[in-house]
């Protein structure tokens, strides 16, 4: 599959169809087929509750939670609003509007900031946690979407997807601070604190580049062998998990090294990934709509479920106090939005 520029991605997705949640694959259900992907187990999940949200029937994109705040924050893409919530209810607290095109987000408690990329005017908002207060608003390349924080820097790093670049903020004051070219189209970022390096994917290459975030420099990079178009990416545990879209896999890289210890076959189209250590479990959503959980236990982890979830579930964030997931929905059923919030089933550690 041709490697794929994330406003061409956007555009396509704006094309599908959006339906009524299906929720068939949770525990207790039996797992949900899709043509072209094995069958498995349904997912080791519980449904505990669909709350509503306000807006249309659109596509979400990233989210992140402030545990100890009880706060969830997730951009509703296609509406341009940066909603918080309640974590314990599920109720909209505070939104952010006349963010057009809101891609990433992440929430920086130390701080009290939260961050989100605007693709549709090239910027990044820094928005205050308490307040929901826009305090900042500066340019960030063609594409800005997945964002990290880099605690040994006090910096924001953030993902030119079609720039071809990381772009440096001063995580306190929102300003610019520096770029990092990458050579060819950037994927997610995470922060590596063992290491105190920034690892981004280069999508157009199915690589992993690794920067040195003091000198703002590229000092390795990690080919991904059999992946085509890695665009998600985790940390956990000294691994690296790289989610590649073009052909549904899922492959697991130590670290420091980016050696391979394994691959898994995962939804088509995966995109965002979450972690609950705690329970040993790792998500996997894709845009088809199936989320695949996945045993962080072994140094090769297994998948443990994989079904279709509902429409558009391709955004997950685990509350790692609760172990609750949240996966915003563009629709739960009757035209509207609603966040589906679920939580391991018994028996899962």
């Amino acid at each position: 599959m041709a490697a794929r520029t994330g406003r061409e991605r956007w555009r396509r997705l704006r094309l599908i169809g959006v339906g009524v949640a299906v929720l068939a694959g949770v525990a207790g259900g039996a797992a949900a087929l899709w043509p072209g992907r094995p069958a498995t187990e349904p997912l080791p999940l519980t449904v505990v509750a669909t709350a509503p949200l306000p807006g249309h029937v659109s596509r979400f994109d990233y989210a992140d939670v402030d545990p100890a705040a009880h706060r969830l924050f997730v951009a509703h893409m296609g509406d341009g609003v940066l909603l918080e919530l309640d974590t314990d209810s599920g109720a909209v607290t505070a939104t952010v509007p006349d963010l057009p095109t809101v891609t990433g987000v992440i929430v920086v408690p130390e701080l009290r900031r939260v961050y989100a990329s605007v693709a549709g005017t090239g910027q990044v908002v820094t928005v205050d946690e308490d307040t929901m207060a826009v305090l900042a608003r500066v340019p960030a390349g063609r594409f800005p979407d997945g964002l990290t924080y880099v605690a040994s820097t006090d910096e924001v790093w953030v993902s030119d997807e079609t720039g071809g670049a990381e772009i440096v903020l001063d995580a306190r004051s929102g300003q610019p601070a520096g770029s990092v070219p990458l050579g060819g189209e950037a994927g997610n970022v995470r922060y590596d604190p063992a290491g105190d390096r920034v690892l981004v994917d280069v999508q157009t290459a199915d690589e992993v580049a690794v920067i040195d975030p003091h000198h703002r420099a590229v000092v390795d990079r990690g080919p991904v062998p059999g992946c085509d178009h890695d665009h998600g990416l985790l940390l956990v545990d000294r691994r690296a998990f790289v989610a590649c879209d073009g052909n549904a896999t899922l492959h697991v890289m130590a670290l420091p090294g980016l050696t391979e210890l394994g691959r898994l076959d995962v939804g088509d189209d995966p995109d965002v990934l979450a972690a609950d250590p705690d329970r040993g479990l790792l998500y996997v959503a894709a845009e088809s709509g199936v989320v695949t959980t996945v045993d962080l236990g072994p140094p090769a982890p297994q998948v443990t479920g994989r079904a279709r979830l509902a429409e558009g579930a391709h955004v997950v964030v685990v509350d790692r106090s609760t172990g609750r997931a949240y996966f915003p929905i563009p629709d739960v059923g009757e035209g509207r939005p609603g966040l589906l919030i679920t939580e391991p089933a018994a028996g899962q550690r």
